[in-house]
């Protein structure tokens, strides 16, 4: 079989989430899906012991033929099918007595899902760890230029003064909600646990076989979901969800707000490192950046990998949620439409979180270029505080009329905006008094402060 080596995603390629996500992977989360229902079983007395322990021993990969799985997969249209008789004969090689506990009571879904919220649950730690190694980069940005003077630009032109600082304690905010996200996800993710139609009926069944229920089945219902649950170390949910889609719709919705908040840095990034702007940088690296073409480019590839995966997960993301539209009680195809995407959505967004948190903690800042080019308009970048401040004294109309005359012919001749002004005699200011209202140092609003609050208020 060909290997999926990353070349169409270089995003993802060679991650750890990449890794955990593999079929290799996937297939060992499926067999401890297995042998987890045997442990949680046999607690029940359902399984004997013995032979959970069997399954559990051979509930490995290099027992079970991945090539095997994947070759007759298609028939069955899910992995378990054929995953069982390979498991089944790996376990009789044990101890064959074992062998006939093997999926007792289970449905191939109940082990997809479970292996799904397993491989996702493992990926999402990785991806919490290297958004919270995100934030704290985004934080000491904060810290470190909480007063570096910056231009803020809105739809894309030079707006009022800022601080880079301030542009960091954004980025930081945004990291910091999206590791919450996951973590609080990563603690929800449910085991899935239905027999064939939602109901429990075969394992019920299985343990009346073996005279462990006796009437009603309540008990034994909520003792082996529990049971289950603490074995793969999942949630235990209220109800089967076969065709109730919220844990797998919600890791769309928080890959997506992973990748979006990530892709929002990269997006400033791919701004502010643009050869005519120079604000920032991205940390060198061997051969990072290169151009086939062009040998004096050094492409901002970090920020670019990044927006990428941005791009990718909302539309991703978007499948698993018309999955939700899962008819009956075990629906036909919503339920394989959502595999792949998942996969793919936590492989870009792995990809990106370990991305921006390598750009994160190397961002080269060069606040020389941040106040040259907050300086480039001459004063006018302060424009609103001179509408205000002559708008009192003049009337809104009329204070626009000026600023606008003034502006212009600044622009046009290159002379200092206060001075402009200086000579309209409706003004009425003095050049150093106007001096001071056009310094772009004595307008930067409640930034520092603003930074000081978004860093105080979290614990991150």
């Amino acid at each position: 079989m060909d290997i999926d080596a990353g070349l169409f995603s270089p995003v993802s390629a060679g991650t750890e989430v990449t890794a955990l996500t593999s079929d290799r992977a996937y297939l060992q989360a499926l067999l401890d899906a297995e042998a987890a229902l045997a442990r949680a079983e046999a607690g029940l007395g359902v399984v004997p012991p013995s032979a959970a322990a069997a399954i559990t021993a051979a509930a490995r990969t290099d027992r079970v033929d991945l090539a095997a799985v994947a070759e007759r997969v298609r028939g069955g249209g899910n992995p378990v099918i054929p995953l069982v008789p390979l498991l089944t004969a790996a376990v009789r090689a044990v101890d064959p007595d074992a062998a006939r506990y093997v999926h007792s009571g289970a449905t191939s879904q109940d082990i997809v899902d479970t292996a799904l919220m397993l491989l996702s649950r493992r990926a999402l730690r990785v991806i919490g760890a290297d958004l919270d190694r995100t934030a704290a980069a985004f934080r000491r940005l904060a810290v470190t230029h909480r007063d570096t003077p910056a231009v803020a630009r809105t739809l894309s032109q030079h707006a009022v003064p800022t601080t880079f600082g301030l542009r960091a304690a954004g980025w930081y905010e945004l990291a910091a909600t999206a590791a919450e996200r996951v973590d609080a996800l990563a603690a929800t993710l449910p085991v899935s646990l239905g027999g064939a139609a939602g109901t429990m009926a075969g394992y019920v069944g299985q343990a009346r076989l073996r005279s462990i229920v006796d009437g009603d089945a309540a008990s034994f219902v909520d003792g082996l979901v529990a049971a289950y649950a603490a074995e793969t170390g999942l949630a235990g949910p209220v109800l089967p969800w076969h065709s109730l889609r919220v844990p797998v719709a919600d890791l769309g919705a928080t890959l997506a707000l992973v990748t979006g908040a990530l892709g929002k840095f990269a997006v400033d990034v791919l701004g502010m490192a643009r050869t005519e702007v120079g604000e920032v940088a991205e940390p060198a690296g061997e051969g990072r950046g290169g151009s086939s073409a062009m040998p004096q480019k050094r492409n901002p590839v970090l920020a670019t990998m990044v927006r990428s995966a941005a791009l990718q997960v909302p539309a991703l993301a978007t499948v698993l949620a018309q999955s939700m539209l899962a008819e009956d009680e075990r629906p036909a195809g919503a339920w394989h439409a959502e595999w792949q995407p998942l996969r793919d959505c936590l492989r870009l967004a792995g990809g990106a979180a370990a991305t921006a948190a390598e750009l994160a903690e190397g961002l080269v800042v060069f606040p020389e270029r941040l106040r040259a080019n907050l300086d480039l308009t001459g004063g006018a970048v302060v424009s609103e505080r001179l509408a205000a401040v002559l708008g009192a004294a003049l009337g809104k109309a009329a204070a626009r009329e000026v600023l606008a005359r003034a502006t212009a012919e600044a622009e046009r001749t290159g002379t200092p905006l206060a001075a402009v002004l200086a000579a309209e005699p409706e003004v009425g200011l003095t050049e150093p008094e106007l001096a001071r209202l056009v310094d772009p140092l004595d307008y930067l609003g409640a930034a520092g402060h603003l930074v000081d609050r978004t860093l105080g208020d979290r614990a991150r």
